[in-house]
């Protein structure tokens, strides 16, 4: 038997993950990002097959994890979240520089950006997993704490879009 409720104790981080495509920018809010080796460093990170993001970084073969700060407000993880780039331009709305691997990097909000160039991906039927070593890292905050799912569910009050790899219909 599948106790779903088991698997609210896993916990997560929330980042925005970015990637380009022929000069366009995208990102989205992702809790499904994490290293899976120390060396070389490599990280995954899951997205749904139908986010512009995912589109983005299949086609270009690289990404951008930036892990946001708790002190971030829901209006700005709105942007992120809770719109569709195919709709609304999510890079107007923020501050961000591109990064020497090309792809975007929001300024504000974010601890560090991490930047990965994709080596395999695995379809996972409504999402695709990305794997990657790490080619560049920077740290934007020290003394920023990483913002959590579980502050964010709990003491932010926010919810989980459809299309997050966590979603539960309640």
């Amino acid at each position: 038997m599948l106790d779903n409720k088991a698997l609210a104790d896993l916990s997560y981080g929330l980042f925005i993950v970015s990637g380009v495509k022929d000069g366009k920018f995208n990102g989205l809010i992702a809790n499904s990002v994490f290293q899976v080796t120390a060396e070389p460093p490599q990280l995954a990170i899951a997205l749904n097959n139908n986010s512009l993001t995912c589109e983005y970084i299949k086609a270009s073969g690289k990404f951008c994890v930036q892990p946001l700060m708790q002190s971030v407000q829901m209006p700005f993880i709105g942007i992120f979240g809770f719109r569709s780039g195919r709709t609304f331009d999510k890079f107007s709305k923020v501050k961000h520089k591109v990064n020497d691997c090309g792809l975007p990097v929001v300024t504000e909000n974010v601890l560090a950006v991490i930047s990965v160039n994709v080596k395999q991906s695995i379809n996972l039927g409504t999402h695709t997993m990305f794997i990657g070593p790490i080619t560049d890292a920077e740290v934007l905050c020290e003394d920023c704490k990483p913002l959590t799912y579980d502050y964010y569910q709990t003491v932010l009050k926010g919810k989980t879009p459809k299309g997050a790899t966590t979603f539960k219909d309640s």
